[in-house]
């Protein structure tokens, strides 16, 4: 059967992916879930159109980031964690949990796929975070203080 997906499932196709699939997957998994629907003439035209308006608002959002991030380059950004008393936070920081910190602080919205961080931070201490969009990247101090 012939599918296209609504969103990305592993191992198995992307978002606006096309793809034939078998029946018993799509008709008992895929499509019951919401994941992806029968690919028709119809919808084929209507996902496209939903794509290319999707694409130009990422693009869209990335340039208005890119611009924005001459003004995140050298901030300091300050953050509260709960920690014993070594240092060592009860709960590591991911990506995720930095956002509504960098929102708050800069009023710059980003997203999880900008930031590079190879690790969660595990410590009270400073770090300096990059931020990528692009060529272009930025870097800010990330101060983890005990809560």
């Amino acid at each position: 059967m012939k599918v296209i997906f609504l969103k990305d499932v592993p191992k198995v196709g992307k978002k606006y992916e096309v793809k034939n699939i078998a029946d018993g997957y799509a008709l008992n998994l895929l499509l019951p879930k919401g994941l992806a629907v029968a690919a028709t003439p119809e919808v084929t035209k209507r996902i496209e159109l939903e794509k290319a308006r999707a694409i130009g608002e990422q693009k869209v959002h990335e340039e208005l980031l890119a611009k924005n991030l001459s003004e995140l380059d050298g901030k300091m950004i300050t953050m509260s964690e709960r920690a014993n008393e070594k240092g060592h936070l009860f709960a590591g920081i991911h990506k995720d949990e930095l956002i509504p910190v960098i929102q708050e602080q800069t009023r710059i919205q980003i997203s999880a796929e900008h930031i590079v961080l190879e690790k969660p931070i595990k410590e009270t201490g400073e770090y300096t975070i990059q931020i990528k969009v692009g060529e272009k990247s930025a870097k800010f101090k990330l101060v983890v203080k005990a809560a």
